[in-house]
């Protein structure tokens, strides 16, 4: 039979395990608040029964339990968004913008003595100033300038942060948006700005087109007018070159027909009655000048060469001018009479010689017509 254990002495088991066990969890949480683990990132303010002690580095840090309180502070960049703001510029329009700042603290205990919080103070300041920057330019300046409204809004919110132990690293608007009846108005203009210009560059093309075409006919017209010009001078030289030409001709006919008319008068003397000729001396000598004006070799008295009428082989061939030497040399040796025999002979028929010896004018013709055909034939054939 088993012993019987008393009921008191259970009783008094019980209480001093349930004791043990409060005394582990009241050790266990007196070290967990005792101990404090601040993060790389961040600071942290101790204050013991409400009264700041220190600011807390990163790492474990012990502080009294159950009566110590800290405050997180991020050490890192942080950006805060500006809601958007209305305004009215200085020349009486209204604008919408907002921004966004980028803040640091740099000293944790002026933030968390100086300032409620430092995050909101920030952002209501940064309201307030934007407004007013804005104010104080014109409506053009607000959305031409953007690097000078985020300077002005830098500038007035250094002093006041500085003093809360926090940096304004930099401030951006992004957006600064007129009113609907502006921006329609605006669109207005900058649509009849776009026509301007348009019409513009249109009257400028005309206008290049227009002198581009002006050059264009001035240069044809000055390109017909030259060959115009060679054309009239080409043609004036062809004129001048027949005129000589025909003159020559003229010269060279005329010569010809007087050396003709002189031989018909040479026939019409021989058909007379007289028995006695007198051949003027300029009679043969124009003969003969004829004949070396034909071949091209017209030379005047004193030796000096004359212009000479050149033709091509073929047309001298035609004309037999090659050969025109020689019958004209066969004709003067014909033509050249004997001025002393025919004395003579008149000198005879007045002393009563035979007239039968006495050749006659025509005879005298006849023959050497004769001779003169004879020659051609023979040079004929």
């Amino acid at each position: 039979m088993l012993p019987l254990i008393p009921l008191q002495s259970v009783a008094a088991g019980g209480l001093i395990t349930i004791v043990a066990l409060l005394f582990l969890v009241l050790a266990v949480v007196t070290v967990w608040s005792a101990v404090e683990i601040v993060q790389a990132t961040e600071k942290r303010a101790l204050t013991v029964f409400g009264e700041y002690r220190k600011l807390l580095e990163p790492g474990i840090n012990f502080v009294p339990p159950f009566v110590s309180k800290t405050y997180r502070f991020d050490m890192r960049t942080q950006t805060l968004d500006v809601p958007r703001q209305e305004a009215i510029t200085r020349d009486n329009s209204p604008v919408t913008a907002d921004a966004v700042v980028y803040i640091k603290v740099m000293n944790a205990k002026k933030a968390f003595l100086e300032v409620e919080d430092y995050k909101r103070a920030v952002s209501n300041l940064a309201q307030t100033t934007l407004r007013a920057v804005l104010g104080d330019m014109e409506l053009d300046d607000t959305l031409n300038k953007r690097q000078e409204i985020n300077a002005k809004i830098r500038r007035e919110l250094d002093e006041p942060t500085d003093e809360w132990g926090i940096r304004v690293e930099s401030v951006e608007v992004r957006e600064v948006n007129p009113s609907k009846d502006v921006q329609q108005a605006m669109e207005q203009q900058t649509s009849a700005e776009r026509k301007r210009r348009a019409m513009i560059l249109e009257a400028q093309g005309e206008r290049r087109s227009a002198i581009e075409t002006a050059e264009g006919d001035k240069q044809s017209n000055i390109i017909r007018a030259q060959g115009e010009k060679q054309s009239q001078i080409l043609e004036a030289q062809g004129d001048a070159v027949s005129t000589v030409l025909r003159a020559k001709s003229a010269e060279s006919m005329g010569e010809r027909a007087v050396i003709e008319k002189g031989m018909e008068t040479l026939e019409s003397i021989g058909q007379g009655e007289s028995t006695t000729f007198v051949l003027p001396q300029e009679l043969s000598s124009l003969v003969g000048r004829y004949g070396k004006h034909l071949t091209g070799s017209d030379v005047k008295a004193d030796n000096q060469q004359l212009n000479s009428l050149d033709f091509d082989e073929e047309t001298r061939e035609l004309l037999g001018l090659d050969d025109i030497d020689e019958i004209l040399g066969q004709i003067d040796e014909e033509a050249e009479m004997d001025v002393e025999a025919m004395e003579k002979e008149a000198q005879a028929i007045k002393e009563g010689e035979d007239k039968a010896k006495i050749k006659s004018a025509d005879e005298v013709i006849e023959e050497m017509d004769e001779d003169v055909e004879a020659e051609m034939e023979t040079e004929v054939e």
